[in-house]
């Protein structure tokens, strides 16, 4: 059994997890990150190449968190010297009413329109000659904000993994933690290979956040499960789409029967197109970890709606992939961000970030972690995100 101590612990070591832990070697501590598997692997909600960068959301706070966190992305490019947002443009659109994950669409127009955010509103025939999609019932509108883009997933998991080591933070991969114990003095973390200690704790771990807080008493019951993506080729080189949602109903009525999808990636050089089903499928299994293949009847589906909506794709998927993913058990909830309940004693020293769509705001959420472990609290912090 081996012992290490830090001014703060870091567990998991996704993009969030590694940006906290950047964020707190910067100011000057020690930091050690324990992961369950290794840095970049595809486990957990880090997976894949890409994830899309949008201002918009039906509630005006994030939306400002959004551009309040663009900056921070920069600052990370920066110190990283690599792009990793690429602006294609975000282009929303379908059943105008009909509330998804991703919010609502005249409520999300209305914030833009309050923030001074530029966006076009757009007709079923405008969405259909400007961005190549096809067959579009005529009711179908949305809107078009050019700011929005796609994120380098891989390529920000590689520059804060360097970015670690820089500022001496140490990455120890396959070190899975079983227990946190906070106390007067500071956090023990128990692991299969070891004891640790430090100051502070922040649980980065996503869909595996509750192995250690449900022996504290406090369980976050996120809804965990598995989305399945494909990769499509494009039928021109010229062909190319923005990052896109398509608000549709389901057509059993049950679950979300949404689309989503993007461009051809700038850094990978393939070509190819990612689509998918918005379909949310429960994990089920004891190890959420436990490796999966995509869902054969989620494939079915993106490569049927690609084939009737996007000429310009060949509607026969290249590859696929899953990615993991949770979500708050209440619905009107975004994210779990804050320190431990009071109910759990010293719960003050544990920092908790997980479930939501968060991948956006890496930079923001690894400073808002840093914030409440090194000083208590965070200019950035929102109550609405808070552990209560």
């Amino acid at each position: 059994m081996s012992s290490d101590d830090a001014d703060v612990i870091v567990v998991g070591g996704g993009a969030i997890g590694l940006a906290s832990a950047w964020e707190v070697a910067r100011r000057g501590r020690s930091v050690t990150v324990l992961e369950r598997f290794d840095t970049g692997h595809d486990r957990a909600s880090s997976a894949g190449l890409e994830r899309q960068w949008r201002i918009q959301y039906s509630e005006e706070r994030w939306s400002r968190l959004a551009l309040e966190t663009l900056p921070l992305w920069h600052a990370l490019e920066s110190a990283a010297d690599r792009r990793l947002v690429h602006a294609t443009g975000s282009l929303w659109f379908g059943r105008v009413g009909l509330a998804t994950s991703e919010g609502e669409l005249r409520a999300a127009g209305a914030v833009l329109e309050r923030l001074g955010v530029p966006y076009e509103w757009l007709s079923a025939p405008e969405i259909e000659s400007r961005f190549g999609f096809a067959r579009l019932p005529a009711d179908h509108e949305g809107f078009h904000q050019r700011d929005g883009g796609v994120i380098d997933v891989k390529g920000t998991i590689g520059a804060l993994s360097r970015l670690c080591a820089l500022t001496g933070v140490r990455i120890r991969g396959r070190e899975r933690v079983r227990a946190v114990e906070p106390d007067g003095d500071g956090v023990t973390v128990r692991t299969d290979d070891g004891v640790h200690r430090a100051g502070a704790v922040i649980v980065n771990a996503g869909a595996f956040a509750d192995e250690v807080l449900a022996p504290l008493g406090c369980p976050l019951n996120p809804r965990v499960f598995r989305m399945s993506s494909a990769y499509f080729a494009r039928r021109t080189a010229e062909m190319d789409l923005p990052t896109w949602y398509a608000f549709l109903e389901p057509e059993d009525g049950v679950g979300n029967g949404s689309f989503y999808g993007f461009g051809h990636n700038p850094w990978t050089g393939s070509g190819l197109v990612r689509a998918a089903s918005d379909a949310e499928r429960p994990v089920e299994e004891d190890d959420p970890a436990a490796p999966r293949l995509p869902h054969g009847g989620d494939l079915a589906t993106t490569a049927a709606w690609v084939r009737d909506h996007i000429p310009g794709l060949v509607p026969r998927g290249i590859r696929a992939g899953t990615c993991l993913a949770s979500l708050p058990a209440d619905s009107g909830r975004q994210f779990h961000l804050g320190t431990l309940p009071a109910t759990v004693p010293h719960g003050e020293r544990v920092v908790v970030q997980s479930a939501g769509w968060a991948f956006k705001f890496v930079p923001m959420f690894g400073r808002i972690c840093a914030d409440l472990a090194l000083d208590g609290h965070s200019a950035h912090h929102h109550p609405a995100s808070a552990l209560t």
